[in-house]
């Protein structure tokens, strides 16, 4: 984005905006202020319910007697939910509004909250948490808003601001949520959370416009296979949801998920392991032949080959398995290993190698955002990658130095948690089909956590060793990856405001 003139152009109102508010009306327009805090409260309600839960992990178990399996149960379908709900709520949202849409998720998270605070058994909980993993969209649902809102210069800085807290409060949430566990009892984060999300509620209905802004020219633009019109006047998608489509990917991204924590736990030659891979390439096929048959298809099948999407999504999966597995998995198993490692305890090793890089983000990321108007989105992503690259090699050469460790992912903090979230966040909703805007960001939502398994699946055999060698060799597969997810950022194409 080399000036304010590449802006993106008015959208006009929904058809569900009884008040008939305009989406990006200069004068009718929320101010940005107003909108970011509106839009940091939803995704603030996401946040807390995936890091403040964590530490009240085992007081939970204790609470209903419940085994190590199924306390995993109450994060993995957690995020399980998100990884689902994303691609679904952010195309959904092209058809009922994006505010809409952002009420949908808050309901729903409201009533998996509500479950939670009442559970009489881990299952009821563990409902309530699926219901509550729902809330994952409302990243993918904030950028779309941001964008149909928002001048380009001030979407970068907008999108660096809502990326900050992607990766927690900062660190302090979960130190919160052990404090809270601590003193009043794991239910006590679930009532802070159902009261974050009601403001969130209202301010939602009070602050965000009703419409969702897919233009004309995406009219005139989409291909449609039995002659169906995707839009008109920038309001609301014609057609219909593609359900079917939405049925197929979610059980695409659930045999995905589950093959690959079977894999790394039963053996990938297993025959749970090869049942879940059939099955995932089973309904995968089936998505692509039920997405040529759309009218209106959750993401056409000629958008996932184009260089915009695909390149996006594989740029995200690659650098999160990367990266994620070098600041979550390995180097906390390096730093609590007494007899090859550096020997620290738990909370130590968190406050050395965990805090520094989430507390960095959050500056990080609007700067990220804010340089995006002066050098551009893709530019900047290349800079993210690449010097993120440039901290795991660091990592992976000095493994036996605690401090050079320390630096190298402190680091991270400012390259992967600020430069490359930010725009692989909003290069998602740049580059995402114009006839289906909510398309891209939700479907690259849900490629965070399928990177983030796959990274830690690649190396937990080495680095589960406890060997000082078995923990180098861990952070070089995670070096090795990282440098392809920035070969492939080479191959992302600029959007139009670059």
């Amino acid at each position: 984005m080399s000036s304010p003139a590449n802006a993106p152009s008015p959208a006009a109102p929904n058809a569900d905006d009884a008040s008939g508010t305009a989406a990006a009306q200069p004068g009718r327009s929320p101010k940005a202020a107003l909108l970011i805090t509106t839009l940091l409260l939803g995704v603030l309600s996401f946040q807390l319910n995936a890091s403040m839960v964590t530490p009240a992990l085992p007081q939970i178990g204790a609470h209903f007697s419940a085994d190590a399996g199924a306390v995993a149960q109450v994060q993995s379908m957690f995020f399980l939910a998100g990884a689902i709900s994303g691609p679904i709520m952010g195309r959904w949202s092209d058809f009922i509004g994006r505010r809409r849409a952002l009420l949908l998720v808050l309901g729903v998270m409201a009533v998996g909250t509500i479950l939670c605070l009442l559970a009489p058994s881990m299952p009821v909980l563990i409902v309530g948490r699926f219901l509550q993993g729902v809330s994952s969209a409302i990243f993918a649902l904030a950028y779309i808003v941001l964008r149909e809102n928002l001048d380009a210069r001030a979407f970068g800085t907008s999108v660096g601001i809502i990326a900050a807290v992607n990766g927690g409060v900062a660190g302090f949430d979960g130190y919160a949520g052990g404090l809270m566990t601590e003193a009043f009892g794991f239910q006590s984060i679930f009532l802070v959370v159902l009261a974050l999300a009601a403001i969130a509620a209202v301010c939602i209905v009070r602050i965000v416009p009703g419409g969702s802004a897919v233009s004309d020219s995406a009219a005139m633009d989409s291909a449609m296979p039995d002659g169906g019109t995707a839009v008109s006047g920038g309001t609301a998608a014609s057609g219909r949801m593609d359900w079917w489509g939405a049925g197929f990917l979610s059980v695409f991204l659930v045999c995905l998920s589950y093959f690959v924590s079977t894999g790394s736990s039963a053996g990938w030659t297993s025959v749970p392991a090869l049942a879940l891979l059939a099955g995932t390439i089973a309904s995968f096929a089936a998505f692509c032949a039920a997405e040529k048959r759309r009218s209106s298809p959750l993401i056409a099948v000629h958008h996932l080959r184009s260089r915009q999407v695909w390149t996006v999504i594989a740029t995200t999966v690659l650098t999160l398995a990367g990266i994620f597995a070098i600041m979550n998995f390995t180097v906390v198993l390096l730093s609590q290993d007494g007899k090859n490692g550096f020997g620290l305890s738990a909370s130590l090793s968190a406050l050395l190698f965990l805090t520094p890089a989430a507390l960095i983000g959050v500056f990080a990321a609007p700067l990220a955002g804010w340089l995006t108007g002066r050098v551009g989105w893709i530019r900047t992503l290349r800079i993210g990658t690449a010097l993120s690259l440039v901290c795991a090699v660091a990592a992976a050469l000095f493994v036996d130095n605690q401090w050079l460790v320390l630096a190298a992912v402190a680091a991270l903090g400012i390259f992967y948690n600020g430069f490359f979230l930010t725009s692989i966040n909003g290069l998602s909703v740049l580059l995402s089909p114009k006839d289906a805007p909510g398309s891209l960001p939700g479907i690259n939502g849900a490629s965070f956590g399928t990177g983030a398994s796959l990274g830690v699946v690649l190396v937990a055999p080495f680095a589960g060793l406890g060997t000082q060698g078995g923990y180098a060799v861990a952070l070089w597969i995670s070096v090795g990856i990282t440098a392809a997810a920035l070969l492939l950022s080479l191959l992302v194409p600029a959007p139009e405001t670059d």
